[in-house]
């Protein structure tokens, strides 16, 4: 007969477990229960925040940047050469390969998170108390590129975490890794893989060498300081990293990475390149990556519909095109004209076209109103109005004027010779530095006829200066940018010097001709191979220059100096 004894009710772990452990051990599974209830709630509410994104948005082109005027009106858009999306199938596997080995090395086995490097990056940020390492996946900059998630917070990371999930689960790895390289930013203007080889290399994506892959890979950690354009050493640098990478991760044998380091850096000419299209767009663009560089951070670098307000006044840009235009096409049409403007197919000689450049300062400001590099953009995008250093000659007047009045001496107007024998070529030079020129200047008596070079963009500072009581502004572009919801990343603040004494900046403008409300000068160089006209209205300082890409002779006729003076007349007084 059996003894029945009762079921000891006391949990199978107490029986186990020496009684000093039992109320630990009870805190510890309470705990993990309320931590698994915490991280589901967390999970659940980031699920649904990722809910409310449209995922059909992760494959559509990327909204370029659009830029206004200075009184908001739209400027026409950059050129749009390679502004398509690419297929998997146009993708060089060689570029997925690079793409990889740099910035995801196991994207085709994770699911849009790195679990291994996520907590790697997690326990060195704890060390370093900031996020120094972020550990994202190509999932995740994908979903950071396409749904403009810049800030840096945890809340950050955690929508990027559940967004990716969602966009694994919605697309194919291939599909992944395309809309990837049809969504970043590569600098230069160029979004997207399509535009930047074009941009860079003249060519489509699929027809890129082994190299320009693993050039343009290198690029997307910093597509300002990498760029090829700018900075080709630091490309070239990438490039070879990149190409280390691969050797790690057995992509690619020694022997083919020294033979792909070794190809040439071939880059398309900047005549050819289609991401602009007009002068002040260029410029526009280059200060645009400037500032991508120096004071905006990664986030926003990848940021799609960047709205740039610029200084640029559209309606006297347009002015300012139209009667410079006018007025070398007069002189173009003088029987005197002695330059061919048509090809001789005969003798085979290349026609010589006079070009122009201008810009206008603002004076108070130092933004630039206007800027014209050339006479043709289609046909050459070199910028003379900011890297065209010419000849002054007599329209260097007002600065020798400028230093004899900063030193207290008599200004001769039309007398330049004996306003600057009262203070020395020293003197003068180190005025016109001052009041934005960089020379070089002669450092004799004839420097006071006008031996002296400078672009345009420095007399119309020179010039600003002069109209602004002395203080030199500094010259920008662009005012503010905004991101595509509206949100100010950047906002410009004037910069002024004291160049000169209010005083000496007012004598140095009696030089200058009066012209309703204006001060002007037009004048050619003793060699007659530059023109020049200065223009101080009230409010901007306009310098323009006229002649040949080869130092030649304009013209010996009168006409020169009256077809200028024409010109000025009809930009009037404003």
């Amino acid at each position: 007969m059996s003894t029945w004894r009762p079921i000891d009710p006391t949990p199978f772990w107490k029986r186990w477990l020496p009684d000093v452990l039992h109320g630990p051990v009870r805190i510890v599974f309470q705990l993990s229960v309320l931590g698994l209830i915490v991280v589901s709630g967390f999970g659940f509410f980031y699920f649904m925040l990722a809910m409310r994104f449209d995922l059909e948005e992760v494959a559509k082109l990327p909204v370029g940047t659009t830029f206004y005027d200075r009184k908001g009106e739209e400027i026409a858009a950059p050129g749009a050469s390679g502004r398509h999306l690419v297929t998997r199938a146009e993708i060089p596997d060689f570029l997925v390969k690079s793409l990889r080995a740099r910035e995801d090395a196991r994207f085709f086995e994770h699911y849009g998170v790195d679990l291994r490097g996520l907590t790697r990056a997690t326990l060195r940020n704890i060390k370093d108390r900031t996020f120094t390492q972020g550990a994202s996946t190509l999932t995740m900059q994908l979903a950071k590129n396409t749904f403009d998630n810049k800030d840096k917070s945890i809340h950050r990371k955690l929508l990027e975490l559940t967004l990716a999930l969602r966009i694994e689960e919605r697309y194919s790895k291939d599909e992944i890794l395309t809309h990837y390289l049809n969504r970043i930013y590569f600098g230069a203007g160029a979004y997207g893989i399509e535009q930047a080889a074009c941009t860079y290399f003249g060519k489509t994506t699929r027809d890129l060498t082994d190299g320009e892959c693993a050039i343009i890979v290198g690029i997307i950690r910093g597509p300002h300081v990498f760029s090829p354009i700018g900075n080709p050493e630091k490309a070239l640098n990438q490039r070879g990293q990149t190409l280390n990478r691969m050797v790690a991760m057995g992509f690619i044998d020694q022997a083919r990475r020294e033979a792909i380091a070794a190809e040439p850096l071939k880059l398309l000419d900047e005549e050819q390149r289609e991401t602009q299209t007009s002068y002040a767009l260029q410029a526009v663009r280059r200060e645009l990556d400037h500032l991508f560089d120096t004071l905006l951070d990664d986030g926003e670098l990848q940021a799609s519909g960047l709205k740039v307000h610029t200084t640029l006044d559209a309606p006297w840009q347009q002015r300012l095109e139209t009667e410079l235009n006018h007025a070398v096409e007069a002189l173009e049409k003088e029987k005197s004209w002695p330059h061919p403007v048509q090809k001789d197919h005969i003798s085979g000689t290349e026609p010589t076209y006079v070009q122009y450049s201008a810009i206008t300062t603002e004076l108070k400001t130092g933004g630039i109103l206007a800027l014209i590099g050339g006479r043709n953009f289609s046909q050459s995008r070199f910028d003379r109005s900011r890297r065209s250093s010419r000849d002054l000659g007599s329209a260097f007047e007002p600065f020798v004027a400028a230093a004899a009045a900063e030193r207290g001496k008599l200004v001769l107007p039309g007398k330049p010779v004996q306003t600057g024998r009262q203070i020395g070529p020293d003197e003068v030079e180190r005025i016109a530095k001052r009041c934005g020129l960089t020379g070089p200047f002669l450092a004799t008596e004839d420097l006071f006829r006008g031996a002296a070079t400078a672009t345009p963009q420095e007399m119309s500072v020179g010039l600003a200066t002069l109209g602004n009581q002395g203080k030199r502004p500094k010259p920008y572009l662009i005012r503010e940018i905004r991101d595509a919801s509206g949100k100010l990343l950047y906002n410009a603040k004037p910069q002024l010097t004291q160049a000169l004494s209010p005083a000496a900046a007012l004598d140095a403008t009696s030089v200058l001709d009066r012209n309703k409300g204006t001060r002007t000068f037009t004048g050619a160089t003793g060699s007659e191979r530059d023109a020049w006209t200065l223009r101080l209205g009230p409010s901007g300082a306009t310098a323009i220059w006229i002649g040949f890409d080869k130092p030649t002779a304009i013209t010996r006729e009168p006409r020169l100096k009256s077809l200028l003076d024409e010109f000025v007349q009809r930009l009037g007084n404003d």
